[in-house]
């Protein structure tokens, strides 16, 4: 097995707060490049394991989504339209926390992508705004 890319950002926001921004499907928008909407299948609005739904691609485009890994507070990856796709990790760390993207090798040109995401995800855990509620 070929081993992933890793995107990392350190954020000083405890690593609830980080793990909340990634999993509060109404955040994804504001801190997905590529996502416009979100459809969480079923009541509410955060992921837990098994969760489905759909994003509206900023191609205009709603693909389905499974959150096929989940490991409450630290990790969870996706597969959308059935293919696997990154990887999401909160890391305790001095001073805050640490938010991870792992991307499949054959999709390295998405680490760019995955870069200004976990911006916007530092941007969001460092801010006083309610997220995860």
């Amino acid at each position: 097995m070929v081993a992933p890319i890793r995107v990392t950002q350190d954020v000083a926001a405890s690593p609830e707060r980080s793990w909340n921004v990634l999993v509060d499907t109404r955040l994804w928008a504001r801190w997905g490049p590529s996502i416009t909407a979100v459809d969480l299948h079923g009541d509410g609005t955060i992921i837990s394991g098994g969760s489905t739904g759909r994003v509206l691609t900023i191609a205009g485009i709603w693909l389905p989504f499974e959150i096929t890994e989940f490991v409450a507070g630290q990790r969870w990856a996706w597969s959308i339209q059935g293919i696997g796709a990154t990887g999401h990790e909160v890391r305790d760390r001095p001073g805050g926390s640490q938010v991870v993207f792992t991307v499949p090798l054959l999709a390295a040109p998405y680490a760019v992508v995955c870069r200004i995401a976990l911006d916007r995800v530092r941007r969001l855990a460092e801010s006083t705004e309610p997220v995860g509620e």
